[in-house]
């Protein structure tokens, strides 16, 4: 993007006195109010803090440490601008504090607030309670809007969001000018700030960067009136602003920059319809370069808008998340399916088990007299050592027969050979009876 810019400053002193009677000036820019051009494109605005000793140092110290780091890191004032750009020279910016650091009691320290208008759209930060403002004006202040505002660091801001206060008590709390962030020399942790990036940006916008101030008397309804298109020319603005603030106790300053031509705009690109109904997140923190197009929002209640954060990896990101959902159900399925089968297998073989430890049960139960699941056969008897009670008998018969003729042979007497065989015969068929008879009885 490129851009016709008009630029005003205001500068003044405020009602307050130093303790030698002599107005005090904290408020520095970056260019000085009397070297600011319109072909500048990177804005500067610091606040010294008030009470604190050398608080207008570290306003210009800032302011110059910032603007110089940017300048060397950026050799086409209207080129690419990114957040490590910012950051460095935020960095340049708090090391530049510590070599001023007077190692007095009371840290010297500054707000700041930063505008730089890029092809790319803007990036704006802040740190404290100074302020930068996008507005875009209409024919009366009605129709004009605050489409962006920085959100201060303050106390109060911080009671008003956990309910400690209402927006009307903090107007007049006597701990209205205590910030929560700043800058200072040697600080064990040194803060971010916040940043926002815009590629809304057309002719006729106001960017207005002012010290806390500025604001002392004015609100956003005279806010939106001073930018109006009611209020006259630009020349008309500055001197109605100027005007509003001349009492103001604080000094005060200002830097407008009015948007009088934009070419080579960036294509507006649309948010991508949201995934699930959450809400969006507001972004008031870093944010990188591919940050979609923020929504116009805001109002004449003074609060910041809020932003959706939504970049173009964001399909990207939900595809990823799809595929890694569907992974993971089904690597749940697949291990599902093997507890189930391996504890059905199980099951099956208790199954066939069981009814073997159940005989086994009863038959411990029943005793010895439960004959075994696997009968052994017999052993085969041996009969020939156990023969029949007949044969066992002849076979005496045949003994004893064989003894009674043995023993009539040997006792026979001599006879006559005529009647030897008869004798020998007759006899021993009486005795053979008589042995048989006697051995039957036995």
């Amino acid at each position: 993007m490129k851009y016709k810019l008009k630029v005003y400053t205001i500068w003044e002193y405020g009602q307050r006195k130093d303790a030698e009677g002599n107005p005090h000036q904290e408020d520095c820019t970056f260019p000085l109010p009397n070297s600011i051009k319109d072909t500048d494109r990177t804005f500067i605005l610091c606040d010294g803090m008030g009470g604190h000793d050398a608080g207008e140092v570290a306003s210009a110290t800032v302011c110059e440490a910032m603007g110089q780091s940017i300048q060397n890191s950026q050799l086409n004032a209207e080129g690419n601008f990114t957040d490590e750009m910012f950051r460095k020279a935020l960095t340049d910016a708090f090391d530049a504090l510590d070599e001023k650091d007077t190692e007095a009691a009371k840290k010297m320290g500054t707000t700041m607030t930063f505008l730089k208008l890029h092809k790319n759209g803007c990036t704006i930060a802040h740190m404290g309670d100074s302020r930068v403002y996008h507005i875009r004006p209409g024919k009366t202040a009605a129709d004009t809007r605050i489409l962006f505002q920085t959100k201060d660091h303050s106390l109060v801001n911080d009671l008003i969001a956990i309910g400690e206060l209402t927006e009307e008590e903090a107007k007049h709390s006597r701990q209205k000018n205590v910030i929560t962030r700043a800058m200072q020399p040697h600080m064990e942790h040194r803060p971010k700030a916040d940043m926002y990036h815009s590629t809304d940006i057309r002719p006729g916008d106001y960017f207005y960067l002012c010290s806390d101030g500025m604001l002392e008397n004015m609100e956003s309804p005279q806010i939106c009136y001073n930018f109006s298109d009611a209020a006259g020319t630009d020349e008309e603005k500055v001197k109605r602003l100027t005007q509003a603030t001349s009492e103001n106790r604080d000094n005060h300053t200002a830097i407008i920059v009015h948007i009088l031509e934009v070419t080579d705009p960036v294509e507006e690109r649309k948010p991508a319809p949201a995934q699930a109904p959450s809400a969006p997140t507001p972004i008031m923190a870093e944010v990188h370069d591919e940050t979609e197009e923020e929504e116009e929002g805001g109002g004449k209640d003074g609060k910041p808008v809020q932003i959706p954060q939504t970049t173009n990896r964001k399909g990207s990101l939900s595809r990823y998340l799809l595929i890694a959902l569907v992974t993971l159900i089904v690597a749940f399925a697949i291990a599902l399916y093997f507890l189930v089968f391996a504890k059905g297998a199980d099951k099956d073989k208790a199954g066939k088990k069981e009814p073997a430890r159940t005989e086994q049960k009863v038959d411990d139960k029943q005793g010895e007299n439960v004959p075994p699941a696997n009968p052994q056969p017999p052993k085969k008897q041996q009969v020939e050592q156990t023969p029949p009670a007949e044969t066992s008998l002849n076979q005496q018969t045949v003994n004893a027969n064989e003894a009674v003729v043995q023993e009539a042979i040997n006792h026979a007497e001599p006879s006559d050979p005529d009647n030897e065989e008869e004798e020998i015969v007759e006899s021993d068929e009486d005795k053979i009876e008589n042995m048989t008879d006697k051995k039957a009885n036995e």
